[in-house]
């Protein structure tokens, strides 16, 4: 059993990246946090928000190299919180949406130390809303899923009807699979010429929003050398002329 002096977990969802976006409780935690573990994609100026005094503790990872392992992650967060400590696990966008948040409280509860989960504005939601690109829309779009781009055995999932027409398929973690994403969902049935967006870097001052076709995908992610953090946007809704402060600010923090 353990002693009164256990402390206790919050999973907290840090947006899209602009601080602005946090919620109200997920500010207070972070301000408030002596220790913060957190993501490597949580942005800089998120993480300004913490005590001078807070220790900083970064499980980021890359794409085929983690360089924390995912146990290793809760079992850093079981063993501090058996050691009185309240932890501040701070990941980017939505805890619970490829976050990971599952299995990380999953391992608390077995460990019985009380956990929490704060949620967050996530990726897909503060990527679109910033593009102004609606996900669903009456004239194109009722249904809208999400999937990893980045996972095993990602040539043997079937991915069928998740895009197309009245349909918008957002994906995370694409962008190093683009080229065999793009091939599967032609080889699937969808159409090459389908409209595809991607939103590098959304809700911050160097957001970028591209726009090609399917069949152009992996070629526009090369050319304009698109970097995590980005999600890839497929279905009609791409389509919409994009807003032209949108334009500006993104000629802007190219110059």
């Amino acid at each position: 059993m353990h002693t009164i002096n256990t402390g206790k977990v919050w999973l907290v969802g840090a947006g899209p990246g602009d601080p602005d976006l946090l919620t109200l409780r997920a500010a207070r935690l972070i301000k408030g946090a002596r220790l913060i573990v957190h993501d490597g994609l949580v942005d800089p100026a998120i993480l300004s928000l913490a005590s001078p005094d807070a220790e900083l503790v970064s499980v980021a990872k890359q794409r085929a190299r983690h360089t924390v392992p995912q146990d290793a992650i809760n079992a850093l967060l079981v063993r501090e919180a058996l050691a009185g400590r309240e932890v501040v696990r701070l990941k980017g966008g939505d805890p619970f949406i490829f976050g990971r948040g599952g299995e990380e409280a999953e391992a608390c509860r077995a460990a019985r130390v009380p956990v929490e989960v704060v949620p967050g504005i996530s990726a897909a939601i503060g990527a679109a809303a910033a593009a102004q690109m609606p996900l669903t829309h009456r004239d194109s779009a009722s249904i809208v899923s999400f999937v990893a781009g980045q996972c095993k055995g990602l040539a043997e999932q079937d991915w069928t009807g998740l895009a197309g027409q009245g349909r918008t398929l957002v994906i995370y973690m694409g962008v190093g699979s683009a080229e065999p994403i793009a091939e599967k969902l032609i080889a699937d049935g969808l159409s090459p010429a389908i409209p595809v967006a991607v939103i590098e870097n959304a809700t911050r001052s160097e957001m970028r929003v591209l726009r090609a076709s399917l069949a152009g995908l992996a070629g526009l992610i090369a050319d304009e050398r698109v970097k995590s953090p980005a999600l890839i946007v497929i279905g009609e809704v791409c389509a919409a002329q994009e807003p032209a402060g949108l334009r500006a600010l993104a000629l802007e923090a190219q110059s």
